[in-house]
Parts: C-alpha cells; structure tokens; sequence
C-alpha cells in the first residue's frame, strides 16, 4: 500500500471537522456503507429510473468541478479531462483511463479498473458502474463549451468488470445527434 500522493492534500478543518480536497468539502464513508445505501435505492426506484437520476446529476457535478479546476489550475481541453480522470482515480471509485479523446468530434473512451462497485459486489452479471457515466458527458461538455464549441455528447457504459467475461469496465462518449437517427 502506497501512502497518498501529495497533490491530493486532505485538509480538516479542526474547529468544523470538514474535509476538504481541491477546494470542495468531502465526506469519508466506508465504501460498503455508500454502496450499501446506492443498492438500497436502486432497489427502491428500480435501476433505470435510478441511473437516470444519477446520470443528470453526475453530468451536473462534472460540469461544475471541471470548470472550478480548469480555472484553478490553468488546465484547458483534454488536459481537462484528464486531470478529471486522475482526481476520480485518487478518490478510491476505481482507476480511470482516457483510451482515446477527441474533442472536434465529441468522443472519448474511458476504461474503468478496480471499481469499487465490482470490488464491493464482485460478478453480478449485469453492469454496475452506471453511476460514472453521467460524469464522462458532463466533463466532456463543459471542456467543449469552454473553447466555444455547441456540440454536446451523451455517455454509456458499454462493459463492467461484474460481467462474466469481462475484467474492465468500459465507457463511450458520442455526440448526441449520433443517437437521434
């Protein structure tokens, strides 16, 4: 085990007990209990109205930190994105890999390794990492309005590692107009 790598500084507040990491306060739970919870309401609302719901609101929150960091840090286009990547990949949901990105036609392909989603379920069988792929188009969208671009993408997950065969999760991101014909 490797110790945390400095760029990502844990701050606590000592007055408030808040964690706060690149500027935004977090919350540290054990990944059963997230999972424990997300399964709970997946269960409850049905997994297509549950992806649905995380989906927009994964788009939002990617849209949001994408833009706070590009400013922050200076960081512009594919440089975005994956910098969004390396974040997610130290914040323990799995390692993500950008395998290809192209900003002047809208796409990208992420592949996803040692996703907590896996690693706490194992083979289910059925994809289970629905909740990332809102967060792909989001950040994809941001980067492509910031160099003025009206294109706007959708994700999908098209592989889990909890699918018998499969030992990655795999995500596509296209333009929208793609999926209207």
């Amino acid at each position: 085990m490797t110790k945390m790598p400095p760029e990502l500084p844990i701050e606590v507040d000592s007055e408030t007990g808040v964690w706060t990491t690149d500027a935004l306060p977090m919350l540290y739970v054990p990944r059963h209990f997230f999972i424990n919870n997300h399964l709970a309401v997946e269960e409850a609302l049905g997994a297509a109205a549950y992806a649905d719901i995380l989906y927009q609101a994964g788009y939002k929150s990617a849209w949001h930190w994408c833009a706070k960091e590009a400013e922050l840090h200076g960081l512009e286009g594919v440089d975005v994105f994956k910098h969004y990547m390396k974040r997610l990949s130290q914040r323990s949901w799995g390692r993500f890999f950008t395998e290809a990105i192209d900003l002047d036609a809208g796409t990208a392909q992420v592949r996803l390794e040692h996703s907590a989603f896996v690693y706490q379920q194992g083979k289910v069988g059925h994809k289970v990492d629905y909740m990332f792929t809102g967060w792909f188009a989001g950040a994809m969208d941001q980067i492509l309005e910031a160099r003025g671009s009206d294109l706007r993408t959708i994700a999908e997950q098209t592989q889990s590692a909890a699918e018998e065969g499969c030992d990655v999760g795999r995500f596509t991101v296209v333009p929208r107009h793609t999926l209207a014909g």
